[in-house]
Formats: structure tokens, C-alpha cells, sequence
């Protein structure tokens, strides 16, 4: 099991500090998320979930393309979709979600990692092409032009374009979901970060009918809990809260540009949710903040820190605070 953000208890753990002490800002997860209603039908919990409820219908409406199939979390496409091909060559945005790499490498791929220049020249030696959009951790956007391109390249001789669009819906006009299907084209979206409702499972693919119906074959029956559908149901239909949303979350994100700057700890990349800073005193500062119960997240190859958004006014003073606190190594 690879190590991602959150793990608070561990962290717990291992630094002494109560659970409800810490400022977790490692996920990247949106800090006001949809907010869930307090009254659930309790029809829910009593029934298996029914492929035939409204779920396909709004998320169909929501990301503006006719073929789409709900899972439990792009997490579950991701570990899916490498048992679909037989061994191939496949190339994988760098650095990136870790889980593509794992779960290619573990189905028998030849797995490649290549920063994105690297990927425009070589992308005709590879048969499937993982691009994360904007990318996790490092926020680096592509133009649809550039990603077609390369779709276009790979459909010749019957490669695949996976991209993973988990961190666009700030800035849907970038999404390449309500493009016409096209076979070997596979997107994926996510409930988990804009939407903040990680805790749900539910996610997206959208593509060809031939790839979700074997997708589902392997999901199995009920991948999905009732109660996950219906939220999931409410949050795409919901319209106001989506334009508020992408309307203040950018002017976030530029405070929390601001901040770790002013701070020494210049950003390098980004997108509305996160930021993203290349430093090799990534390890020293991550130790320091963690012991004051702050929780960014480490990266190793390159060294690099991400903080996601501070939730409060009090989060963001607790954040200020413990910067100053962090010493140079």
C-alpha cells in the first residue's frame, strides 16, 4: 500500500499530538465542501443500491457527456483499467499520482516516467498515455490541442489517452468530458476534491460504452452504497453551490500563494486547491510543521511539499503562526 495524504491518526501517533489538534492540509481536498444534508432518507440504508436512480442522469448533465459510469472512487478505474490491455508500453506524467505507476506496474506493464517535454517527443514509443489534469502534485495544465494531439498519436495502432481530470472542475471549460466518445479516450473524474466529499467513493469514467461495460463486469454488483448515490446525486444537480465554489476558491488559492511566498516558500506550481513547492528542505520543514500539528504533504522525487486551503480564519492565522516558527536548515 502506497502512503498518501490524511493518515492523521498515524500521524497522531507518531508525534504525540491529539487527533483534533491537527490542521490536516495534505489532501488537496476542498476545505468547504458540498455540505451534506442532515436529513438522509432512511430508505437508504434499508435497500441495495439501484443502478436506476438519477445518479447517471445528473452526473451526465453535470459533465456534459453521454456515456459515463459511476464507481467507487477513480481509485477503482485506476486499478482496473491496467488488467484491460495485455502487457504494453506505458508512459505516466511525472512526477504524479503514485497509484498509476503501482497499479501498471503490478498488472505486468512496462512503465515509464516522463516529465511532459519528454512526453511530446517519445510519446509514439508508448501504447498508454496517463496524464493527471491539472496534474497531482505539481498543477501543470495542458491545452485540449496538446492533449488531442496526443490521443491522436496514440489511436494510430490502438494505444489509450487516460486522463485523470480529479482537480479541473474549478475550471470546467478545460475538461475534455463533453468532447463526442471516442474510442480510447478515457476520462476520469472525482467527487473527492472539488466537491470535498472524499469520504463517499464515488467517482467517474467516461468513454467509449465497450470500456465502461467491461469496467462494470469487473466492479461487480453494488460498487457503490445507496447513501454515496444520493448525496452524490444532490451535489452534481446543485448548481449555485458549484458557481460560488469556482468563484472564491481561486482568490484561495492566490492567499495561500501569498503566504507560503511571503514565507520563504515560493510555490511552484498549483492549481485552486493546492500548492505545490520544490525545495530540498521539503523533509526538514514537513518535520517541523508536523510537530507543531501541521500536516502538508511530503514528496521524495523531487523533494516538494503540497499545502492544501486552510478552512477558517483561525486555520489560516495557525498556519501563518507556524511558519514562522520553521527554521532553515
Amino acid at each position: 500500500m502506497l502512503n498518501h495524504g490524511g493518515r492523521i491518526q498515524a500521524n497522531s501517533k507518531q508525534y504525540g499530538i491529539p487527533v483534533n489538534d491537527w490542521l490536516d492540509l495534505s489532501t488537496g481536498i476542498n476545505p468547504h465542501g458540498w455540505p451534506v444534508p442532515e436529513f438522509i432518507p432512511t430508505t437508504l440504508w434499508q435497500r441495495l443500491p439501484e443502478a436506476e436512480d438519477d445518479l447517471i442522469e445528473k452526473a451526465k448533465a453535470y459533465y456534459q457527456c453521454e456515456h459515463i459510469l459511476p464507481m467507487a472512487g477513480s481509485q477503482s478505474a485506476i486499478q482496473l483499467l491496467p488488467r484491460m490491455r495485455p502487457a504494453c508500453r506505458v508512459a505516466i506524467l511525472s512526477p504524479a499520482y503514485q497509484e498509476y505507476r503501482y497499479c501498471w506496474q503490478q498488472a505486468g506493464h512496462a512503465v515509464s516516467e516522463l516529465e511532459s517535454f519528454e512526453l511530446d517527443q517519445l510519446i509514439d514509443h508508448f501504447d498508454v498515455v496517463i496524464v493527471v489534469h491539472p496534474n497531482n502534485p505539481t498543477g501543470e495544465t495542458f491545452s485540449s490541442d496538446c492533449l488531442l494531439n496526443w490521443y491522436q498519436r496514440l489511436q494510430k495502432r490502438g494505444g489509450w489517452l487516460i486522463v485523470d481530470e480529479a482537480f479541473i472542475d474549478i475550471a470546467p471549460a478545460h475538461s475534455l468530458a463533453s468532447l463526442p466518445v471516442m474510442n480510447g479516450l478515457i476520462i476520469l473524474r472525482s467527487l473527492g476534491k472539488f466537491f470535498g466529499l472524499a469520504g463517499l467513493r464515488v467517482g467517474f469514467v467516461i468513454t467509449h460504452p465497450v470500456v465502461l461495460n467491461q469496467l462494470a463486469e469487473k466492479s461487480g454488483p453494488w460498487p457503490i452504497a445507496s447513501v454515496s448515490r444520493w448525496i452524490a446525486s444532490q451535489a452534481l444537480a446543485d448548481t449555485d453551490w458549484q458557481k460560488q465554489s469556482r468563484q472564491y476558491l481561486p482568490q484561495y488559492a492566490q492567499r495561500l500563494f501569498d503566504l507560503l511566498t511571503e514565507y520563504d516558500l515560493k510555490p511552484t506550481g498549483g492549481c485552486g486547491l493546492f500548492q505545490w513547492i520544490k525545495t530540498d528542505k521539503a523533509s526538514h520543514i514537513h518535520q517541523q510543521l508536523a510537530q507543531q500539528g501541521i500536516l502538508c504533504r511530503l514528496f521524495d522525487a523531487p523533494a516538494a511539499l503540497r499545502f492544501g486551503l486552510p478552512a477558517s480564519e483561525h486555520e489560516w492565522l495557525r498556519l501563518e503562526t507556524a511558519l514562522q516558527k520553521v527554521v532553515p536548515s
